[in-house]
């Protein structure tokens, strides 16, 4: 994906690094291409890390909710029916099969 990301960003664009699960488990990590845009671009590529920011918490989860609520933020679920489909969905998280949030519905009330 980042092959692709760095093709397209503007002059100037910023790239906020964070996670890396498909990585995670590999024995060998896989390369990046395309990293001459970084410099021709003039790209800034940045780590975050969540706990660096942790004073914010709060006040980013007011104004998230708000959003949420109001319908300014959407996201989106891919559902996995039943916990047989459990191993299979969190499998799949590693190696970046599911879209948006991963959930696994045990039971329908």
């Amino acid at each position: 994906m980042l092959d692709a990301v760095l093709l397209n960003m503007r002059n100037c664009g910023r790239i906020a690094a964070c996670g890396m699960v498909s990585q995670y488990n590999l024995e060998k990590p896989e390369g990046v291409h395309n990293l001459i845009n970084i410099v021709s671009k003039r790209v800034r590529m940045e780590g975050f890390v969540v706990l660096d920011h942790f004073s914010k918490y709060r006040k980013f989860e007011e104004m998230v909710v708000q959003h949420l609520k109001s319908g300014k933020i959407t996201y989106v679920e891919d559902i996995a029916e039943g916990l047989e489909s459990a191993p299979t969905a969190l499998v799949g998280l590693f190696k970046g099969k599911n879209v948006g949030k991963q959930l696994v519905v045990v039971a329908r009330e």
